[in-house]
């Protein structure tokens, strides 16, 4: 998981303009976001850690740490602001102070016990600057200074202020004012000649010079190939170099020193591809050979100087005997080896003063070139293999496992040339071979008691450090209540002279009235007041707050509050003022949120909360809707009834999904049709006399048993403007007036051709989308029934599916829908096997059982009934 930390310049210099009309902080914020979306397009970067420093002291400079969350890193990277110094050396050290802090906590750096590559926690501080002169409160400076002092515990324990797995990349932005004439050099980016330069060099990273924003774009992709997770080391030769190849050329042939003869380079440590974490068994030898009686640890480099040895060996491998394999970063020593082609001979390593007896030491390991001659590798093998793989290679074949006293002699030979600290990996590679008891349980590993003791305050130290400084974070620099007046004490002040009045008399002329008596105390302990940004100017009230650039306009201001209203109504602010806000906090919504009071309950808290979201107050939050699979089932006609003249095709494209609005279904509620205007009357011409006499009967009748009216369609109520309400309620009503209707309407009294009692010439009924005559045909006819008895159960349908859904067992609202059922008598049977079908789905067997009874039930009454609506 990298560490991906960014270092801004908050200098008041990054205030300037370029030709592209924005600041070195815009570009700077930009660069970020547009790393970011780079960095993003690697599956590898969901495990990224991001941070943010500026330039302003510890702790307030530290604007995004380890607990942060990316929101908070974006938030705090728009709000930074260029108002200060170019205090890098400072900021640098704070940079490296917070991703050192939890390293003695998790024991990373295992101090005195060897340096395990696959220990690590690779970051990279990415430092966007200006480049312009080092200042600081001491004044001007020519180098970058690291502060030595810091509150980090464990800091002396190495000699420079990062690690291994660390590097520093530097953009230095030289973007000109002014649009260049010249075409840009195409190539690569050069480094900077800026003080940074050479801090990047030592930590195993380099700086770019960027001139313009394509140039900038170049650098954060190269920065984005550069996020590799490995550690740096120093490579240097020891001994004569390697005999010249018979077909190198002359130029190779040069003695003296060479490029290839010292690298500072990283080597490759990938993670494990099941686990995501990297892997290994051996360490890299410490520069010392470890002293029990010493009371303290020598302090380390941050990069180990391994040195390698010319001289072709042969790589040695044991089966069953662990080892760890490392790429080397392209460099070049690598391309110097890949050049002799030599595959199958190997480069031994050291690391001085690793051994006991021995200055140069004993060889850890090897470097090697691939079979395929593409890159070169570092294998790290037991300290001094040589001998122990020979040794271990006799157990296993001649042996087998079972060592004898000249073989035990020799191998607790080779354990008294072996650093102390191997013990450990020596004993997991014994269990891995399956001989895990030639090592003794109380052998120590060659730390003292006072130097354990030490680590272990060191880490508590730590512990605490972090969690003080991960508390302070975030917190705002207490602004100053004042500027205090120095009094200089010393001094004589000018008023004080004996010669003051003749020296004033020789400039001016006249001799000023000066005050009796003279004490230079008077304002010792006296403060300047700052101007508080915090509050809201009030120009109309303060002259203070006025700016000087915006004195006349605020003069015209106040002239025409004063001319345009009365005397006793003069306003104390400008209307235009009240809406007025800056364009650098417009988009600062969070703030505007935090500070605004807070929001009523909602009254339907079923309905999906709207986002106060910037620029958009309709956006739905989506996470919150609830998509019910049950509104798929709503099959019939979506368009309901029109007026006439409305146009069939819709401005918004097809007809949209609603929900069910059907009054008939919503329980507890009676139902009171609308009470339309009676429409008016049809040619008698257009009516068919002699096919449909008793067909409006049988509209009104099946309407009145179905509870059907349509929305605005067919406004059949209007045929009776003048009769009562109670022809269109529920079929069960007791009215005697409405049987006896019902019975005069059964027993055919209304003749062919007559109108019902109170129509003003005829009946208009209105079907999906246009006016049809008052007579159906009868093909006609069956087919809007069957139409509007689909539609209701298809309404019907997914309320109860929904109810189905609902956990419990009160099924009392299912069973009164289900009396709603409308149609013949299979397709009400249908209806209810497809109701158990889905209660099957949620396992509900006690409404199964209800819904079987339910079905007999309908087959019994069906028997004894005829009508649709008998149950």
């Amino acid at each position: 998981m990298p560490v991906l930390l960014f270092l801004i310049d908050t200098s008041a210099s990054m205030n300037q303009r370029t030709h592209l009309g924005t600041t070195y902080l815009d570009i700077a914020k930009g660069a970020v976001e547009t790393f970011m979306k780079l960095r993003g397009r690697d599956p590898a970067s969901r495990g990224d850690r991001y941070m943010l420093v500026n330039f302003e002291d510890v702790p307030f400079g530290i604007k995004a740490g380890w607990k942060e969350s990316h929101a908070t890193f974006m938030t705090e990277l728009r709000n930074l602001q260029a108002t200060g110094l170019t205090t890098i050396g400072q900021s640098l050290r704070t940079a490296f102070d917070l991703l050192n802090l939890n390293r003695l906590v998790t024991g990373i750096d295992n101090y005195g016990q060897g340096r395990n590559p696959f220990f690590l926690e690779p970051a990279i501080i990415i430092a966007i600057s200006d480049g312009n002169k080092l200042t600081s409160s001491s004044g001007v400076q020519d180098e970058l200074h690291l502060p030595l002092t810091t509150p980090l515990p464990g800091s002396e324990l190495t000699k420079e202020p990062f690690r291994w797995d660390q590097r520093l990349f530097a953009l230095v932005l030289r973007i000109t004012g002014s649009a260049s004439v010249e075409p840009e050099p195409l190539g690569g980016v050069p480094p900077d000649d800026s003080p940074i330069t050479p801090m990047c060099e030592v930590t195993g990273g380099r700086s770019y010079s960027v001139f313009s924003q394509r140039m900038l774009n170049q650098c954060l992709e190269s920065l984005v190939q550069k996020i590799q997770s490995g550690v740096v080391i120093n490579f240097e030769k020891t001994g004569p170099d390697p005999p010249p190849l018979e077909d190198a050329p002359a130029e190779a042939q040069k003695s003296g020193l060479q490029p290839w003869h010292c690298c500072h380079k990283l080597i490759y440590v990938r993670p494990n591809p099941k686990t995501g974490v990297p892997i290994g068994h051996w360490p890299i030898p410490e520069a010392f050979w470890p002293d029990q009686n010493s009371p303290t640890l020598p302090p380390r480099s941050a990069h180990p100087h391994v040195r390698f040895s010319c001289l072709d060996a042969e790589p040695m491998v044991i089966d069953k005997v662990p080892f760890d394999k490392y790429e080397l970063e392209p460099s070049p020593l690598t391309q110097y080896i890949l050049e002799r082609k030599s595959p199958h001979t190997c480069w031994q390593v050291f690391v001085c003063n690793s051994a006991k007896y021995s200055d140069l030491g004993q060889p850890f390991g090897y470097l090697k070139a691939s079979t395929a001659l593409n890159c070169v590798n570092l294998f790290v093998m037991p300290y001094n293999y040589p001998v122990l793989l020979p040794l271990l290679d006799d157990l296993i074949k001649v042996h087998k496992f079972k060592p004898t006293i000249k073989w035990r002699q020799s191998f607790e030979n080779y354990l008294k040339t072996m650093p102390p600290y191997y013990i450990g990996s020596l004993r997991k590679a014994l269990r891995i071979m399956g001989a895990p008891n030639l090592l003794a349980d109380n052998m120590e590993y060659g730390l003292s008691y006072s130097v354990v003791s030490y680590l272990k305050k060191l880490s508590q130290q730590s512990k605490i450090e972090y969690d003080r400084l991960i508390a302070s974070i975030g917190k705002k620099l207490a602004p100053e209540s004042g500027i205090k007046v120095r009094w200089r004490g010393g001094g004589i002040s000018l008023a004080q002279r004996r010669d003051f009045i003749q020296q004033l008399q020789s400039l001016t002329g006249d001799a000023p009235t000066l005050p009796l008596e003279l004490n230079p105390k008077e304002f010792q302990g006296f403060h300047l007041a700052l101007l508080n940004k915090g509050l809201k100017p009030l120009t109309f009230r303060n002259p203070y707050d006025i700016p000087r650039s915006h004195l006349l306009d605020q003069l015209s201001r106040m002239r025409r509050n004063l001319f345009n209203t009365s005397v006793c109504n003069l306003r104390g602010q400008d209307s235009d003022q009240l809406h007025s806000v800056p364009i650098a906090q417009m988009g600062n919504y969070q703030d505007f949120l935090k500070a605004a009071p807070q929001p009523l309950r909602d009254a339907d808290p079923e309905q999906p909360k709207r986002l106060h979201t910037f620029g958009n107050p309709f956006k739905l939050d989506k996470k919150g809707m609830m998509i019910d699979e049950a509104d798929e089932f709503v099959t019939g006609p979506q368009n309901k009834g029109k007026r006439p003249g409305e146009s069939n095709n819709m401005p918004g494209g097809g007809p949209k999904r609603r929900r069910c609005m059907s009054p008939l279904l919503r329980l507890g509620r009676a139902y009171t049709p609308p009470v339309t205007p009676p429409a008016s009357p049809r040619p008698t011409a257009d009516m068919d006399l002699n096919d449909g006499a008793p067909e409006p009967d049988l509209i009104i009748n099946h309407l009145d048993q179905n509870h059907y009216c349509s929305d605005g369609g067919s406004d059949f109520e209007s045929d009776h403007p003048s009769g009562p309400t109670d022809h269109q309620e529920n079929h069960t009503a007791s009215d005697p007036h409405d049987l006896q209707h019902r019975d005069q309407e059964e027993n055919g009294r209304h003749q062919a051709g007559e109108l019902p009692p109170g129509c003003e010439g005829g009946v208009e009924m209105v079907l999906a989308d246009e006016q049809a005559p008052r007579y159906l045909s009868p093909a006609a006819l069956k087919k809007h029934i069957h139409t509007e008895t689909t539609k209701v159960n298809n309404e019907l349908k997914a309320l109860i599916v929904k109810e189905i859904r609902k956990p419990g067992r009160h099924f009392g609202r299912i069973f009164l829908l289900l009396k709603e059922i409308q149609g013949t008598l299979d397709t009400r049977i249908i209806f209810v096997q497809n109701i158990i079908k889905e209660a099957s789905r949620f396992k509900k067997r006690v409404l199964i059982e209800q819904l079987e009874t339910f079905i007999e039930e309908i087959h019994c009454r069906s028997g004894n009934m005829n009508h649709v609506d008998t149950f």
